[in-house]
């Protein structure tokens, strides 16, 4: 099929979320593992906020971490809000060994393209983890809608990592999408923030992805996501 005179044929084997998962480059052991809530490698230093701090004016807070690790960021800040605040992380792989968890968060081994939480969350994070999966823009597009009122998404994403089927870059036609979606992007640090909940569409199909381009800004290795326009 073509559209726009391009067809939506990818130039090469793509996989699909459920093959991806399987994959080494995905299934990132060293994601956010060790990296902490305040400090050098930092959750507040990554995200250029420190979650516990945005928080701590919610009289109930709660946080959603997508491709948590081993939610140490989350256990460091149950310490520092009420007993009342709600603590989720997605991740994975998930905890490689037990860790003491207060019981105000809950750490869930599970597929960030699958899973769906039960609730609405004052702040949701991702650190990172979009470049491990086959559409990045599909777990945002739910996301947004996982927010309470008031609350705030904030997310890395390269630009570079998503492409068309015939191989070009997506780049500018994709944060143009979501730029009018109500998101903000900051080029710099590589971070995308939205304020509030909000349904959205994104005009892009995706197709699968390439767990096999390299490394992107981040020096490590990570997934090309390809989209047809809709």
């Amino acid at each position: 099929m073509t559209i726009d005179g391009v067809t939506d044929t990818p130039v090469r084997r793509l996989l699909t979320p459920t093959e991806l998962e399987s994959r080494a480059v995905v299934a990132n052991n060293t994601m956010n593992r060790g990296r902490g809530l305040t400090g050098v490698n930092s959750y507040a230093r990554e995200l250029g906020l420190d979650p516990a701090a945005t928080l701590a004016a919610k009289p109930d807070p709660a946080w959603l971490d997508l491709c948590s690790g081993d939610g140490r960021a989350l256990r460091e800040a149950a310490a520092r809000l009420p007993a009342t605040a709600v603590f989720t992380g997605v991740d994975l792989v998930g905890p490689l060994a037990p860790v003491p968890v207060p019981p105000s968060v809950e750490l869930l081994t599970a597929s960030v393209a699958h899973w769906r939480p039960v609730r609405t969350y004052d702040l949701i994070t991702c650190v990172h983890g979009l470049h491990y999966l086959a559409d990045p823009l599909g777990v945002l597009t739910r996301a947004a809608a996982w927010l309470s009122p008031g609350g705030l998404l904030t997310a890395h994403f390269d630009p570079a990592s998503v492409r068309f089927p015939d191989d070009r870059p997506a780049a500018r036609p994709v944060l143009a999408a979501l730029r009018s979606a109500g998101f903000a992007y900051t080029a710099r640090h590589h971070r995308l923030t939205l304020d509030g909940p909000r349904t959205v569409t994104l005009p892009f199909r995706a197709l699968g992805a390439d767990p096999t381009t390299g490394p992107n800004y981040t020096g490590q290795p990570a997934v090309t996501a390809y989209y047809a326009r809709l």
